[in-house]
């Protein structure tokens, strides 16, 4: 079964296999080790959490832009045929809780 090497490159192939082999387990030592491990939970939640965070803004500045878009013109005036029933709606709705807290109050 020789296959023409000397017992020399057969020493020197297997000596180069020990060195990969020990520098592939240094590799999966670091990758299992608990700070590694900790490490990258660390960066999926915080990386998670930026996206979540990141489409929130979106989805409420969107809103927002939408809301405004209601309340005043694309030059810049406020609507006032828009906004002064929502604030008369607002008076009354406040007016209301008020009067509810205070009837709750005097029994």
């Amino acid at each position: 079964m020789s296959d023409g090497r000397s017992p020399a490159q057969i020493e020197a192939d297997i000596a180069l296999k020990r060195q990969a082999l020990a520098a592939t387990l240094d590799e999966i030592a670091v990758r299992v080790h608990p700070s590694t491990l900790a490490a990258d939970a660390k960066a999926k939640v915080s990386s998670a959490v930026d996206r979540t965070a990141g489409r929130a803004y979106v989805a409420v500045n969107r809103g927002v832009t939408e809301l405004r878009g209601h309340f005043v013109s694309e030059d810049g005036a406020p609507r006032v045929e828009r906004i002064v029933p929502v604030a008369v709606a607002a008076v009354a709705l406040v007016a209301v809780v008020a009067g509810l807290s205070l009837r709750r109050r005097r029994r």
